[in-house]
């Protein structure tokens, strides 16, 4: 169970609402090598089933971020994924070799952002763009495990996941948001000054669930390659879904604003799923193979 980029801050926000050191991992706030401000305007607009966001990366930057932020983060217990974004090669290549000297376990490579202008979802659309960056960031930061988190959007998810497994890739993550937007009907204008923002929430599940399958399929070429699962799960039966799919772990978002403590209660309902049934072992959840899972256990 790993707390979903940009659901969750740095972890120390969620103390006193739920129990942190339960989770097998956190994931960061997407983190570029200089500070950003993030976007003006609305941020965040609920829909059906739904939520729109349009935060745009704010961030302390990376600098800043393994001064003040990693300290108290790793105090909480689990894993620390940083996620990685950026607007064009030099500054992913640069941001990850900070990373990659910190104390931080895993770097998820963010190439799925929807609410920038330069960067973020642009090099997770097309698989050429996607494998270089991946192989730039794979040589700055050669000790860390490389997660790359895929945008629902591109056109063939499976080709450029399997890029980004050739470039380097330990593991794969899906989905990110995908790409909406709402209009102000009093004002007459899009809502969001970018216009468009990124949808999550239970209205993807389905969707991000059948990505899920579609990439297990497409990865059996691909041996030892673990998905991580996202999109809308809100609670435990939600989670199995994504294992059964062929996800080695997964990750949770929206579900965390509304009910802090849903990660704790997913938790909780797997392992009495487990319990009933006489499951020993989380990979006997799945009704596919999930390879070589067990590298990255510890979420």
């Amino acid at each position: 169970m790993i707390a979903a980029s940009g659901t969750f801050g740095y972890g120390t926000e969620y103390a006193g609402l739920m129990d942190a050191a339960a989770l097998g991992g956190i994931c960061t706030k997407g983190l570029t090598l200089r500070p950003r401000p993030g976007n003006t305007g609305v941020r965040i607009w609920e829909t059906p089933s739904g939520l729109l966001n349009s935060i745009g990366l704010e961030n302390p930057g990376i600098p800043a971020f393994i001064e003040g932020e990693l300290p108290r983060l790793r105090k909480l217990g689990p894993a620390v994924i940083a996620n990685l974004a950026g607007s064009d090669l030099a500054e992913y290549a640069e941001g990850a070799a900070l990373l990659d000297s910190s104390s931080i376990d895993m770097i998820e490579l963010n190439i799925s952002c929807p609410n920038v202008r330069a960067g973020g979802m642009a090099f997770g659309l097309d698989r050429s763009a996607a494998s270089e960056v991946t192989g730039a960031v794979r040589k700055a930061a050669p000790r860390k495990p490389l997660i790359v988190k895929l945008s629902p959007n591109a056109g063939d998810v499976a080709a450029v996941a399997l890029a980004c497994v050739e470039a380097g890739a330990d593991a794969l993550s899906l989905v990110n948001t995908f790409r909406a937007m709402a209009i102000d009907t009093g004002r007459r204008r899009p809502v969001f000054d970018n216009v468009s923002a990124g949808l999550s929430g239970p209205a993807i599940r389905p969707i991000a669930l059948r990505m899920v399958w579609d990439l297990w399929e497409a990865l059996r070429g691909s041996p030892g390659i673990p998905i991580i699962g996202t999109g809308g799960i809100a609670s435990a039966r939600d989670a199995l879904e994504f294992l059964m799919a062929g996800a080695a772990a997964i990750q949770v978002g929206s579900a965390t604003f509304a009910h802090p403590p849903a990660m704790n209660e997913i938790i909780a309902g797997i392992a009495g799923y487990m319990k009933n049934r006489r499951i020993k072992t989380a990979a006997g959840i799945g009704i596919r193979a999930w390879g070589a899972a067990g590298q990255i256990s510890f979420i």
